[in-house]
Parts: C-alpha cells; structure tokens; sequence
C-alpha cells in the first residue's frame, strides 16, 4: 500500500483531485465504509484530514472504530458537490497512528479534544478514483456523447507486485 505522499508523488494531478473533493467544503467530509465483523459493509460520515505526509481520520469510540482495528479495509468516498455529480474514492487499509509527535502535531491543529475518546488513524492507499461528470451530470439520460464522464483510475501496483509504484491508465 502507499502513503498518501508516496500516491501523491506518482499521481499529483489525481492526488490533488481528490484532496479538493474530500475538501470542498472546507474541512475533509466523506463517507467511510468500513468491514463489519459478520463480513457486511458499514458506512458513517467522517472528517478525514489530508496533509502533505498523510491522509488521516480521528475515529471516537464506535462500531467503525472497532472494525478498523480488527480489519483495516478501508473505502473513503467523497460527498457530493452541490454544483456537480464530481466524486473521488479510495481504499485501502488504514492503521492506528502510534507516532506521539504526530498524533500531537495533528490533534493540536485541528483542535481534537482531549476529552474525548478518538484514536487516530492513517489510511494507505491502494486505488484512488476521481470521476467527472461534466454539465450533463450523473445521470444515464443527462450523458452525451459530447460530454461523456472522465474518469482517472490509480492502483497501487506495487501493493501486489511488489514493484515501484505504477500509474493505471485514465480513460
């Protein structure tokens, strides 16, 4: 899996993409799907946090919160903009951040109280998608042929290759 600095150094203008969806309405707002015990999928809004080193979340105690730590799959799909269909994704997994100075350097930005019960986590990155619908939207009767959707893929290749990174093709 990659660290978002290392997806972000193979795919700037996808990396990049994705940050401003996940940011669009200032702080990161997505929704986290998440591995239920039973094998189902569980999905919450959350605030992930994207800085150059990493993306993050803060997870408070909670059913997402223990899937995480028994099972770190991941998918983090943006919200929708109000103006468009646009949308971004990853997955992955994610993993407790055990680094003080991080943690410490995050919680204290972004103002995370101490009187709560989060832990932080990281989420590496294995395949990222930004989708653009143009003018015409999302849905199959508003496509054109003038204005079909873009779509730019990514996949961590070296994930399952054991490889350098590798970007996938954009169609």
């Amino acid at each position: 899996m990659a660290s978002w600095s290392e997806f972000a150094a193979a795919e700037p203008e996808l990396a990049s993409a994705v940050r401003a969806l996940l940011q669009q309405y200032g702080p990161g707002m997505g929704y986290l799907a998440t591995v239920r015990a039973d094998g189902g999928p569980r999905v919450h809004p959350v605030s992930p946090v994207v800085t150059e080193e990493g993306l993050y979340c803060f997870v408070v105690d909670s059913a997402k919160r223990r899937d995480l730590e028994r099972d770190g799959r991941y998918a983090l799909h943006s919200y929708p903009p109000e103006e468009s269909d646009d949308e971004a994704y990853v997955a992955g997994r994610a993993h407790p951040v055990t680094d003080r100075a991080v943690i410490a350097r995050l919680a204290g930005a972004l103002r995370a109280s101490l009187m709560v019960d989060w832990r932080l986590f990281e989420f590496d990155i294995e395949t990222a998608m930004v989708r653009r619908h143009g003018p015409g939207g999302a849905l199959p009767l508003a496509m054109t042929q003038r204005h079909p959707p873009i779509t730019q893929t990514w996949h961590d290749r070296a994930a399952s290759l054991g490889r350098p990174l590798v970007a996938a093709a954009r169609s």
